[in-house]
């Protein structure tokens, strides 16, 4: 038992300091002796737990993957519309990252040119947020104009987008300073959307039958 709580804690130390260089480096700039010697372990022990840095990587995903869906299922279950939903999910995540190198890491990793077969969270992230603006249309939320998959693709590309470069936002400005504008830009369009008329409820000037 005392060595398997020890080897978690050791590949979380692994994961957490992966995700670290991940999110400042990108991956192909990354190096295991570097990741090693942040985790504070040797790079013997490393390569027990990940056979090669794609793999860590991967754990990486895996792990920003969870702590997203338990974000988003938060936000459902607090949300009375689609739309509202995915407000919190973007305001959650915009919030976080700033802070959680997993969760950065993570987005950074999915849409890594360097990297063969990545795009996991990328991928998971387009999904939700298609699938939240399907029933945002079924709902009568969203314009009949607006594509739910189109949206998709600009929401959780500009959020990506917005994650990779929060950073550099210059010495005047504090990091990620990016993505407090992108997340009121984003927040006021959704705001804008319209809602479906509920029965009985009228939709514009009453009218009062005929004037005599």
């Amino acid at each position: 038992m005392v060595k398997q709580e020890r080897a978690a804690r050791t590949r979380r130390a692994l994961i957490n300091a992966a995700a670290e260089v991940f999110a400042d480096d990108g991956y192909a700039l990354a190096s295991l002796p570097v990741i090693s010697k942040r985790a504070g372990v040797s790079t013997g022990a490393l390569h027990f737990h990940f056979s090669n840095k794609d793999a860590l990587a991967v754990a990486v995903e895996n792990a920003a993957e969870l702590a997203l869906r338990a974000m988003v299922e938060q936000c459902s279950a607090w949300s009375a519309t689609s739309l509202q939903c995915l407000a919190c999910a973007v305001t959650r995540i915009l919030d976080v990252v700033g802070a959680d190198p997993v969760t950065r890491a993570g987005l950074r990793l999915g849409g890594d040119p360097s990297r063969k077969g990545g795009g996991g969270v990328i991928v998971w992230w387009y999904e939700w947020v298609r699938d939240v603006l399907v029933r945002a249309r079924e709902a009568g939320e969203l314009p009949e104009e607006v594509s739910p998959e189109g949206a998709a693709t600009a929401i959780s590309t500009a959020v990506a987008g917005v994650v990779l470069f929060g950073g550099t936002c210059g010495p005047e400005q504090p990091p990620y300073a990016h993505m407090v504008q992108f997340r009121e830009f984003l927040l006021s369009w959704l705001a804008a959307a319209p809602r479906q008329e509920q029965p009985g409820q009228i939709g514009g000037p009453a009218e009062s039958g005929e004037s005599g």
